[in-house]
């Protein structure tokens, strides 16, 4: 039987914090977790919610009927009291804000008002699910911040051991580890049988790596109530990764690749000149990864996305194809330290930015070229903006998936939020680890 068979429950339950524009959220519908909840401070993402089924909760705490609309909170997620769905969640799901560990922000770590990992902690105490997921950027784990990442592990493993907010991160943190020693060696006991103590996987992913066509590094935690008796170490095996580069090339050296997809020759002879001279064994026997032209042409029976005429870089919705936000934008341009996206191969990070996505980043080659004016006698490929359907692609969103807000908001949801592709892989290992726990506690 596959580690990563899949497993259902009717009645498994949620609740995600941070819910930004839905990504995980809807990661964890996907793998049969009926959402209790769900919580976000930002003014359009909580509109992006309800444009997708949330409704507004009020003050007035209550629990959806299944089926019915999901209770949305909005607002600081420090005001939420979450007291009143302890032992009804299975899965507590999030991405604290990330800007105080990302390159992008400030990174000042744990110092920063934005960490919102302790009020990750607090839900835990409070709701006491039977897992928690949690996403983060992979500056997490840059050298600077290992401490305190160290520390979010001890703390989301002990979360019943509450910081004295008297106390410094690094005093509760050798509390923390003291505790732990301590239990390992049969010198402390835990009085609620293991009932609030959980084991902690921290790992490290490619969102590439799982067939997400992006390459996104990201650092994804997961955490399973002691008392169930999960298999971690099953767990751990069943989230290798599936997909890698070297499948890729293998594919496009035999054709596979080029056969789904028709380019011109030029294109062709430019990317078949440019693979590497590798050929890792191991990693060619897992699925190809996932390039930028797989989601346009669709990757779970979309239907291809339709080009945006060069005539139509004017900022007017025309409903190419049927689908929304699928909007020509003017002004692209390639500068230093911005290359830009190519079709094959899968597209960069999307990134939120403090300001709207770096113009850089969403910028792509696309097949059509000219002349170059600088270069007498060569050619260079033309550019343009993604749009926001296809940026929604890359992070495997769906075309019904609504997004609210202007063009820059709309893609700053985007960039904030997890791939529903690679958050719907780990939620279904999370769904089978605990199916196969068997506790009904």
């Amino acid at each position: 039987m596959s580690e990563q068979q899949e497993y259902r429950s009717p009645d498994r339950t949620a609740v995600e914090l941070f819910a930004g524009g839905g990504g995980l959220a809807m990661a964890v519908g996907r793998a049969g977790f009926r959402p209790l909840l769900v919580s976000e401070v930002a003014k359009r993402a909580c509109e992006t919610l309800e444009a997708n089924g949330a409704k507004e909760r009020g003050e007035e705490e209550w629990i959806p009927e299944p089926g019915g609309p999901v209770p949305l909170v909005s607002g600081d997620v420090r005001e939420l009291d979450m007291r009143y769905l302890c032992g009804k969640v299975d899965v507590l799901a999030g991405g604290p804000p990330c800007q105080p560990f990302s390159l992008g922000g400030i990174a000042k770590g744990d110092e920063d008002k934005r960490n919102m990992f302790p009020e990750m902690f607090r839900a835990v105490r409070e709701i006491q699910p039977k897992a928690v997921i949690c996403e983060n950027v992979v500056g997490l784990r840059r050298k600077s911040f290992e401490p305190y990442f160290q520390y979010i592990l001890n703390e989301l493993s002990y979360p019943y051991l509450k910081r004295d907010p008297d106390t410094t991160w690094q005093e509760h943190d050798a509390l923390l580890r003291t505790y732990d020693a301590a239990l390992r060696a049969g010198r402390a006991s835990d009085p609620s049988g293991g009932y609030e103590l959980y084991d902690v996987v921290a790992t490290t992913v490619n969102a590439a790596d799982y067939g997400v066509p992006q390459v996104r590094n990201r650092v994804i935690i997961v955490a399973f109530r002691r008392d169930l008796g999960v298999d971690v170490e099953a767990f751990k095996r069943s989230v290798r990764p599936t997909h890698s580069y070297a499948a890729l090339v293998r594919s496009m050296v035999k054709g596979d690749y080029w056969a789904r997809h028709q380019v011109p020759d030029y294109v062709h002879d430019r990317v078949m000149a440019g693979l590497p001279k590798r050929n890792d064994t191991e990693e060619a026997s897992l699925l190809p990864w996932r390039t930028f032209r797989d989601a346009l042409a669709g990757l779970n029976g979309e239907p291809p996305l339709p080009p945006v005429p060069w005539g139509h870089l004017d900022r007017q919705e025309r409903h190419l194809g049927g689908v929304t936000n699928h909007i020509g934008w003017p002004g692209a341009r390639i500068y230093k330290g911005h290359t830009p996206n190519e079709l094959d191969r899968p597209a960069k990070t999307v990134k939120a930015g403090v300001h709207g996505v770096p113009g850089g980043e969403s910028v792509m080659l696309t097949d059509e070229r000219e002349r170059d004016p600088f270069t007498p006698g060569d050619w260079r490929y033309k550019h343009r903006y993604m749009t926001v359907r296809e940026t929604a692609r890359v992070m495997t969103f769906p075309d019904n998936w609504v997004l609210e807000g202007p063009r820059g908001e709309q893609m700053r949801q985007l960039g904030n939020a997890v791939p529903v592709l690679l958050g719907e892989f780990f939620a279904k290992a999370v769904a089978n680890a605990l199916g196969k726990a068997g506790s009904t506690r």
